[in-house]
């Protein structure tokens, strides 16, 4: 999952950026609201961190123009400004949430949680698929109650799938939510997690579907049985 963090206190912005990493997260960071503003029009994320006072474009306006665009991306205000009128402001402009700073970070990661969950349609913590069961909390899998070892990036690559499952994901898509800004990831390099992956958790029964030249699918699994998208040209299960 792809975070934008809009914070112009660089302390802050380097702690939540470690910390939110280290939780197996890509994040881009933004000084000011018109870099968020221009990242937001160009770029895709699973959440943005947004403080309202930001230098050269206030978060608010960010977050209005962000809205106008049509955009449903999950926004949480983070800022020091907490009366009323504001928290209000702020929820009615399109916040799904709202923290004052000073935080407890325990808290801040529970609703980063929460929201990319939602932004997923869903609400619970644990996603059952078949015989694989992955929970987003503690960022584990397991199949048939044996737990699967996963890198961080595989990790995130079954995370993405498994909230796309039954649809086609395009490499450049893994690419935008796996990513942060700098990171050379080629699309061999997809195709080699997208292998490791699949050699780990095919043995439960769980397969990625491979439409040539398109991307991949993580196929549905009801009642024993698997559907994916092998009626498109070019899909196969095996390869890259």
């Amino acid at each position: 999952m792809r975070i934008l963090l809009a914070e112009d206190d660089s302390v802050l912005a380097d702690g939540l950026t470690r910390s939110l990493r280290q939780s197996g997260y890509a994040i881009d960071c933004v000084k000011n609201g018109q870099d968020a503003d221009t990242a937001l029009s160009t770029q895709e994320f699973d959440l943005l961190i947004l403080d309202l006072g930001l230098p050269k474009l206030p978060g608010l306006d960010v977050l209005k123009r962000l809205r106008a665009r049509g955009s449903l991306l999950p926004v949480l205000i983070l800022t020091a400004a907490d009366s009323i009128e504001q928290r209000v402001g702020g929820l009615d402009a399109g916040a799904d949430d709202y923290m004052a700073k000073p935080f407890a970070l325990s808290e801040l990661e529970a609703r980063v949680r929460a929201l990319t969950r939602r932004g997923q349609g869903g609400g619970s913590s644990v996603i059952r698929h078949g015989p694989l069961v992955y929970d987003q909390v503690g960022r584990s899998a397991h199949i048939n109650d044996e737990m699967v070892d996963l890198s961080a990036r595989e990790l995130g690559l079954l995370e993405i799938l498994l909230a796309r499952t039954g649809r086609l994901v395009s490499k450049e898509q893994l690419v935008d939510h796996l990513c942060e800004w700098g990171e050379e990831v080629s699309n061999n390099a997809i195709e080699v997690y997208v292998h490791r992956l699949r050699k780990k958790i095919e043995t439960g029964g769980i397969r990625i579907a491979t439409v040539r030249g398109l991307g991949y699918c993580l196929e549905r699994y009801t009642d024993g049985t698997r559907k994916g998208i092998d009626a498109l040209p070019g899909s196969a299960h095996g390869g890259k």
